[in-house]
């Protein structure tokens, strides 16, 4: 048998980090996170909120999420299978399911802070464009 030479000896696991877990999953991009985490030192302490939305095989996940020192704390969430109390019981991965799921969301988050009533939907639906702003 001829030689072979050791590569990954007991110095190189000795000195081997283990990249976060994940990282190792490779479900979170740190170099994004920090760049849309991170803000200003003027700025300290005040809220950045970001809409995260996951779609499985099953269903379709909406959030609201902002960022502290201590982890992640989420404001509002939605998931499409909620809609079935609406009346919409197939299909709660698709396009549309996708968009009820968005305006869920953002109804509940409107009456958690309070704007519930001052930015109400339109009354009669026929297509026509609506301004809130009236």
């Amino acid at each position: 048998m001829g030689f072979v030479k050791v590569v990954k000896n007991k110095a190189y696991n000795k000195r081997m980090q283990v990249k976060p877990k994940r990282r190792r999953q490779g479900k979170t991009d740190y170099y994004a996170r920090r760049r849309l985490v991170c803000q200003e030192k003027n700025k300290y302490d005040s809220k950045k909120y970001r809409l995260v939305i996951r779609r499985t095989n099953a269903q379709i996940l909406c959030q609201v999420i902002f960022s502290t020192m201590t982890g992640d704390r989420v404001l509002c969430a939605a998931e499409s299978l909620e809609l079935k109390a609406y009346g919409l019981t197939a299909g709660l991965t698709n396009y549309s399911a996708a968009y009820c799921t968005g305006l869920l969301i953002a109804r509940r988050l409107l009456k958690q802070v309070g704007l519930g009533e001052l930015y109400g939907g339109a009354k009669k639906i026929d297509g026509d464009y609506f301004n809130s702003e009236k």
